[in-house]
């Protein structure tokens, strides 16, 4: 986080008094609170991970919400569209009730802030990913402030650095939930901070979903250009003819209408499930291409992952170099299948992972970013007719090499690649502009919650 957007937290803090007297909290990381106020562990004002044998009694029929972790909120929210008969949710899921409060245990779920108040669920029941903790108050406690504590940088942070695990699923454990020693003002004062945090959250999240729309219409003004430029050419007045292919349609008269493997020298997927885990990661080695890295049009280098060279050796030729094709095997509603991108340079030693696959294209027909352009902005549409699946397509190898692209000559390609990095830098900036607010906004919406709920700030006249 950069010091300018922490900055803006602090100035924000400024509108706020402080409480009137304060006393040593003797807690370190918490330093001073309001002198009525007290410290005490998790464990003690709330219960952890309650069992599910308490509703096994209910009717099997009985319908409950289900909750994997894509429906859990980063800073709140529940998506409860997916439901299940009680009789049909069987080992392997973690139970919760209305009131509860969830978070995320594992990286980088945790980091970015996953966790809800539960409520609204189907009868009242939820069973999610195993994934989560759940915390139900029993005294002393108010649940809306629970959440917010669990939402507070000193938790976040302080949780962070106590996972444990190698590779890249670390996890927080129950005993760092349950020993979290918190601030606790009286009930009454606990319902106050966590009406006014409703309050001035519901407002900094109407801001920011503003701001979020303006970016989709960039994107939506974006991914049309594209589309356009990569399979009807950059002149409109060009002749045109039928390139046989239905989410084509007309392409210029010149160009020519064929399947990827035409200009494929070779191509691979990841090794099979089993083959490769996340207990395989290590912190070096081989570079690991997963689903997340491979963007719309653009390498995403987060979450990088790695396994031991020897191993990779042993699964076989998955390599991947600088230049080659990365197309998404997997896809839902906001990441759709066939989507493509290009390796960046210095990525090897690297390979690919399951449902990820790696064209090595003759360069001397196509250049590899025309492809990833082309092949992302008619993604949707060939997955429509080459993907199985419902929630998530898949697209499997051969049939990811059978898709029709629409090639023009290769320094028409470059021309069109030209046209759309132009664009690109009248474009980028504006969204860079707007991501920046975001963040700030989000910065305010951390640092106020941090600070009602430790007591640096005293909001119980703003929550009157």
């Amino acid at each position: 986080m950069s010091g300018a957007v922490k900055t803006t937290g602090a100035v924000e803090l400024r509108r706020f008094r402080p409480y009137p007297a304060y006393k040593d909290s003797g807690v370190e990381w918490l330093g001073q609170i309001p002198a009525h106020w007290e410290v005490k562990r998790i464990k003690l004002v709330a219960a952890l991970n309650p069992p599910a044998s308490e509703v096994r009694s209910l009717p099997t029929e009985t319908e409950v919400s289900v909750v994997p972790m894509e429906a859990v909120g980063e800073y709140g929210g529940l998506d409860l569209s997916a439901t299940k008969q009680l009789g049909d949710v069987g080992s392997g899921y973690t139970y919760f009730r209305d009131g509860d409060v969830v978070v995320a245990k594992i990286t980088p779920c945790f980091e970015n802030g996953k966790g809800a108040h539960a409520s609204g669920l189907a009868n009242g029941i939820a069973f999610g990913t195993t994934e989560l903790h759940v915390l139900r108050v029993a005294h002393e406690l108010d649940d809306r402030f629970l959440f917010y504590l669990t939402l507070s940088d000193p938790f976040r942070r302080l949780g962070e650095a106590d996972m444990y695990g190698a590779g890249g699923q670390k996890r927080i454990s129950e005993s760092f939930v349950e020993n979290f020693r918190s601030p606790l003002p009286p009930i009454p004062e606990q319902r106050a901070i966590a009406a006014f945090l409703d309050r001035e959250t519901a407002k900094i999240d109407a801001s920011v979903a503003k701001k979020e729309r303006l970016i989709e219409l960039l994107q939506e003004k974006r991914t049309a250009l594209i589309t356009r430029a990569v399979t009807k050419g950059l002149d409109p007045n060009v002749a045109m003819k039928d390139s046989g292919v239905e989410w084509l349609g007309e392409i210029p008269a010149h160009w020519e209408s064929l399947s990827l493997s035409r200009v494929t020298l070779s191509r691979c997927d990841g090794p099979f499930g089993s083959g490769l885990k996340s207990e395989h990661y290590s912190n070096s080695g081989v570079r690991v291409i997963r689903l997340q890295n491979i963007g719309w049009t653009e390498f995403s280098d987060v979450d990088r992952a790695y396994i031991d060279a020897d191993y990779a050796n042993e699964l076989g030729d998955h390599s991947v170099q600088a230049g080659d094709l990365l197309i998404a095997g997997l896809g839902d509603e906001r990441h759709p299948v066939g989507r493509a991108c290009v390796a960046p340079d210095g990525i090897e030693p690297a390979m690919v992972k399951a449902d990820c696959f790696r064209f090595r294209l003759d360069r001397r027909r196509i250049n590899p970013r025309f492809a990833a352009f082309q092949l992302s902005a008619s993604a949707t549409a060939a997955a429509g007719s080459l993907a199985t699946g419902a929630t998530r397509t898949r697209m499997n190898l051969s049939a990811t090499a059978s898709r029709r692209i629409a090639l023009p000559p290769l320094n028409e390609q470059q021309a069109i690649l030209k046209t759309l990095d132009e664009e690109e830098s009248r474009h980028l900036p504006v969204i860079a502009k707007i991501r920046g607010a975001i963040d700030r906004l989000q910065e305010i919406r951390s640092a106020i919650i941090s600070a009602a709920v430790t007591g640096k700030i005293d909001v119980r006249e703003e929550a009157a």
